[in-house]
């Protein structure tokens, strides 16, 4: 089923879902492996998997420092291929690959798109790519039915996120302010109107990341975005807590159902 789709059955049993980030090889592939298994036990409904890269240009300190990590401890492209196949067909939720061109330039780009789709992976969020330059990589990814996620930010004029939009599959990825990941986001009216524009510009799901830290922000999304993502908090707490501390800490921003009066927390799968 589409990814589209997925998302859309989802969001008929909660007001909003939750995509988490993860690195792959960080602390180790199979550390990457637990991980992924208690945020989708905690009620995860999507991931993103990295592959590590050596100069990932969207990311701040703490995303960094765990893709350097992961390359000193040998993750290679076709070792987190693997692992991601395996979380794909271990557990049911969709996982969507996340990188920066180079790996795909070096890789292949059409290969790459196929080596995905026959690994059971839905879609690919490639930050450094427009669709300028991503010809190649958006006809492979339309071939094979997979999401290529674009991205708004709040400096992408309403023509331009039209623009986006006509490539995007699955839902779009709207970063919450400007800069790299980690840093703190001001949860305001400023972010309400910036929110209102991108669903203006798209009929797709809307899914906003950077600097989601507590349930409070993923409470303010609610009804103005479909999806938040947690990226930086849950690695940091990984590197200052180790992996016990994750599921507690996803279960903590367990959105409701959609139809649950009083608050009722959704059921993790």
């Amino acid at each position: 089923m589409a990814l589209e789709m997925v998302l859309r059955n989802k969001l008929k049993e909660k007001d909003i879902l939750l995509m988490t980030h993860i690195v792959l090889g960080y602390p180790s592939l199979e550390d990457s492996f637990r991980i992924v298994e208690t945020m989708v036990d905690s009620g995860v409904d999507l991931m993103e998997l990295q592959i590590p890269f050596s100069e990932p240009i969207a990311d701040g300190p703490v995303i960094v420092r765990a893709n350097q990590r992961a390359l000193e401890r040998g993750a290679t492209v076709e070792a987190c291929l693997d692992l991601a196949e395996r979380v794909a067909r271990e557990f049911d939720i969709p996982f969507l690959i996340m990188t920066y061109y180079n790996i795909l330039f070096c890789y292949g780009v059409r290969d790459f798109v196929s080596d995905m789709a026959k690994r059971g992976l839905q879609g690919a969020i490639i930050p450094d790519l427009p669709p300028e330059e991503g010809h190649d990589y958006l006809e492979a990814m339309q071939t094979h039915d997979l999401a290529p996620i674009l991205i708004f930010s709040p400096t992408t004029s309403g023509m331009r996120m039209k623009y986006l939009e006509s490539f995007g599959r699955g839902f779009i990825y709207c970063v919450a302010r400007k800069g790299v990941t980690g840093a703190d986001t001001r949860f305001s009216t400023g972010l309400d109107s910036y929110l209102a524009g991108c669903r203006k510009a798209s009929s797709l799901p809307l899914a906003v990341g950077f600097g989601i830290k507590e349930r409070a922000n993923v409470d303010f999304l609610r009804g103005k975005a479909d999806i938040a993502v947690i990226g930086t908090e849950t690695i940091r707490l990984v590197e200052e807590q180790g992996i016990s501390s994750v599921g507690g800490f996803i279960r903590g921003l367990s959105p409701v159902t959609a139809n649950s009066p009083g608050g009722v927390e959704a059921k993790g799968k």
